[in-house]
């Protein structure tokens, strides 16, 4: 029987307190594929005191128990992971390529690098006569986003599992089946009853009642600056930490010692993955003013050989985006460049050729944008590139950190040193030097905007400790 229309509290799956239901769309058909049960304030409740009730013992757990943990997890998650690609693709439209090679095995990426952290890491020092102590931070709320799902509730989730923590997941209401099929492998796992808890629902009831109740500890956000204001506020008057990873326009540098072709054609590709849908999509591209046709053809050209498409067809290099919603807000965008006066290279408003239903969207490159437009400031999150020239390396970086965000930036250069000088002076978390990857050991987060502290390896793991000195522990 299916658990879409339950919640999974204190270890087992209970009817909802409301008979609210929300349907839920496959992007790439516009069509229903099941509907999920919408929460309310008592499941809530029900769910943060059953992670309150159960904090007391599994806060008091050896490293050894939750090594144990975390392991029988890992090897369940193995097991499920066809299953979370399917899901994660029929429900917000990611191919099925990269459903399989990415979105599904980041999940478990973050349990297993959590595994290695948690295995080395050095709860107590001693300073002079005084211990210090690292333990749990107590009850945490995860909200977490439709675009990366499983990835951002895994790199919550896993960490804060293993410093002790026990939590109350409400995933996107967009997309939320994944997060259920999360929850069975928690169960399947063997993970005792309160220390991890699912209630579906939207952000202004579920969300908000999660992040202003007294017994949570902490919350972690990840979203929309817009929406991580709001959890801010309502997390406020209880003094709770908050972690948030939020909105991104990050800037991409291609320097005048880059190799265009290939630096460019590479960085269209990455910011056209998972449909743009990416925080830290290099999405604003700047190039040496000089140049700026010649990179614009580059770009064109790159773009035009992305193929738009079935999630299930195996030539499709991205799908549709998650929703109408979404599919409007980025036609508005585009539109938006166009009337501000920036060069349409290609792609352009409505849907790609031969595509008449799913919230397909065409890869879109603007040149001869600048830096005060709509699309060079605002985030689209959709497959859309704004090519920004620049004078030099002073006017690069200047026009690079002249923005709200601060999640990622990029830097393409045929002298390293040259690169990490230019990286040093972004003010941004993250900065991939010539098409470098993500890494799970190293943090994710952003400056300013963008938001407040790091996931992803230790530094994630950190952020669910709390630090306790004890004076006169070694007289």
């Amino acid at each position: 029987m299916s658990n879409r229309k339950k919640f999974y509290i204190n270890g087992s799956w209970v009817q909802p307190s409301t008979d609210a239901t929300l349907d839920v769309i496959n992007p790439a058909t516009e069509e229903v594929i099941d509907q999920v049960a919408m929460g309310g304030e008592p499941d809530v409740n029900a769910a943060v005191e059953s992670a309150y009730d159960a904090f007391e013992s599994f806060s008091q757990t050896t490293r050894e128990d939750r090594i144990e943990l975390l392991s029988k997890i890992i090897e369940v998650y193995k097991s499920r992971i066809p299953d979370v690609a399917a899901q994660i693709s029929e429900e917000m439209g990611a191919p099925k390529g990269l459903a399989a090679a990415a979105q599904a095995p980041a999940g478990l990426g973050h349990f297993m690098t959590t595994l290695s952290v948690l295995k080395d890491y050095e709860f107590e020092q001693d300073l002079g006569k005084s211990r210090v102590i690292r333990e749990p931070a107590g009850v945490c709320a995860f909200i977490t986003p439709w675009n990366w799902p499983i990835n951002q509730i895994a790199c919550k989730v896993a960490p804060a599992m293993a410093a002790g923590c026990t939590m109350v997941l409400k995933p996107s209401e967009v997309a939320p089946f994944n997060a259920v099929l999360f929850a069975e492998i928690m169960d399947e796992a063997g993970v005792p009853p309160g220390i991890f808890n699912l209630v579906n629902g939207d952000g202004p009831t579920v969300g908000a009642a999660l992040s202003s109740h007294p017994l949570v500890d902490l919350v972690s956000f990840t979203g929309s600056t817009r929406a991580g204001v709001e959890v801010a506020r309502n997390a406020a008057a209880t003094v709770k930490r908050v972690a948030q990873e939020l909105g991104g326009k990050s800037a991409n540098i291609i320097l005048d010692d880059a190799d265009f072709e290939s630096s460019i054609s590479r960085d269209l590709f990455q910011m056209c993955t998972n449909s743009g849908q990416s925080c830290n999509a290099p999405t604003r591209m700047l190039v040496p003013n000089a140049r700026m046709n010649e990179a614009a053809a580059i770009a064109a050209a790159a773009a035009k050989k992305v193929k738009v498409g079935d999630p299930n067809a195996d030539d499709t290099t991205i799908g549709p985006v998650v929703s109408a919603v979404q599919f409007d807000k980025i036609q508005k965008l585009i539109q938006k460049g166009i009337d501000e006066g920036a060069t349409l290279e290609t792609g352009g408003t409505g849907r790609p050729d031969g595509l008449n239903a799913g919230y397909f969207v065409k890869p879109t490159v603007f040149s001869h944008v600048t830096n005060d437009m709509t699309i060079a400031q605002e985030e689209i999150f959709g497959p859309v590139l704004a090519l920004i020239g620049y004078e030099d390396d002073e006017d690069a970086v200047r026009i690079a950190n002249d923005t709200l965000y601060g999640l990622s930036g990029y830097i393409s250069s045929g002298d390293p040193e040259r690169a990490k000088k230019i990286a040093r002076r972004m003010r941004t978390g993250n900065v991939h030097l010539n098409g470098a990857p993500g890494d799970q050991k190293a943090p994710f987060g952003g400056y300013k905007q963008s938001g407040n502290g790091r996931e992803w390896g230790e530094y994630g793991f950190e952020e669910f400790l709390e630090v306790k000195a004890i004076m006169g522990y070694n007289s």
